[in-house]
């Protein structure tokens, strides 16, 4: 039975090209800082989004909780999207291990944080208040790309109140590249502008990249530094890892540009899907589609429903279909013809 797998872009494979880069890679130890092709990876990921230093961790969950204890301390606070990863999807680790306690805010429906609602739940300095530290958002979030005037209002506003920034950019890229089809330029140069507006940046090579594993973190060497302790406290300090770093730099070499075709086919899927009763499709920014369902109708059933004919998605209220490095034009059209037939 064909199987198209849409539940995340997480569950790519390594391309054969990809996996002789990780076979050849020349390896050290990174615990002792020698592994040749952590420290080019680290170097080459810093230069790209304009930072001093970056640092090679496993998960983008870890490198967010670095990034998060790095700019707090035990009784700060982060202001951060009810839906963003950092505060609903990485088990309340900031709160757990770091001290830190999260200030969640609703967001508008393009994903943003209304400027108005962050500033209203900036604390003054009292004692019976935790302290105000940072500001936290995320671009892609839900596959939206946040708008860059947006993102250059927001960081202008917390440096007057004077929190630092950090940015989720687990799907950086896609957002670079959507804006670069939109404005001209490269995605490179996207990517740069966008990290630019932000104290530091966790990027993600195992989602739309593909690789099989890894994140990275950047920001000023003095930040770089304290996350490389909180990385070992957290146990994320590997050591030859440079058979990872190598599948991630092969897909920075080969895999930012072909997200386009993600996106595409991303609009292809919501497309496809349009203008059955019962539902809303949400149309696509980058290669996350939401079908809303109407109420009576069992998301679990469908999800199940689709998995016995091979199209495997998410899903409660609404399905969530997310298009990737495996997914073919003709997998797209399979999978939008057995939904069809389902929904």
């Amino acid at each position: 039975m064909r199987t198209v797998d849409l539940r995340s872009d997480t569950v790519t494979q390594p391309t054969a090209a990809m996996r002789a880069a990780m076979m050849a890679a020349p390896l050290g130890d990174d615990v002792f800082g020698d592994d040749p092709s952590v420290n080019a990876l680290q170097e080459r990921i810093a230069a790209l989004l304009g930072k001093e230093a970056a640092l090679f961790m496993p998960s983008g969950t870890q490198s967010n909780l670095c990034a998060l204890m790095a700019h707090c301390q035990r009784g700060d606070e982060y202001l951060v999207g009810q839906m963003a990863h950092t505060y609903r999807w990485e088990a309340g680790g900031a709160a757990v291990l770091g001290g830190i306690q999260p200030q969640p805010i609703a967001h508008q429906p393009d994903g943003t944080l209304a400027l108005a609602d962050i500033e209203a739940n900036v604390k003054p300095d009292d004692p019976h208040f935790a302290r105000s530290r940072l500001l936290c958002l995320e671009n892609t979030l839900g596959g939206q790309v946040l708008p860059m005037d947006y993102q250059r209002a927001a960081a202008a506003l917390a440096r007057r109140h004077g929190l630092a920034t950090h940015l989720d950019g687990a799907r950086l890229f896609n957002a670079a590249v959507a804006q670069a089809a939109r404005a001209g330029g490269t995605p490179h140069e996207h990517a740069r502008q966008i990290a630019g507006l932000y104290d530091s940046v966790s990027v993600c090579f195992s989602k739309g990249l593909g690789a099989p594993v890894g994140s990275a973190l950047v920001g000023s060497a003095e930040l770089i530094t304290r996350a490389r302790r909180l990385r070992k406290l957290s146990g994320g300090a590997m050591r030859q890892s440079g058979l990872l770093a190598a599948a991630a730099a092969h897909a920075l070499d080969h895999h930012i540009e072909r997200l386009a075709d993600d996106h595409a086919h991303a609009r292809r899927l919501a497309d496809g899907l349009a203008g059955l009763d019962g539902i809303t499709v949400v149309p696509p920014d980058t290669n996350i589609v939401f079908v809303d369902l109407a109420p009576g109708k069992d998301g679990r059933a469908i999800v199940q429903a689709a998995a016995e004919r091979g199209v495997r998605c998410t899903g409660l209220y609404r399905l969530r279909l997310v298009t990737h490095l495996d997914v073919s034009r003709d997998d797209v059209d399979h999978a939008v013809r057995v939904l069809r037939e389902i929904l």
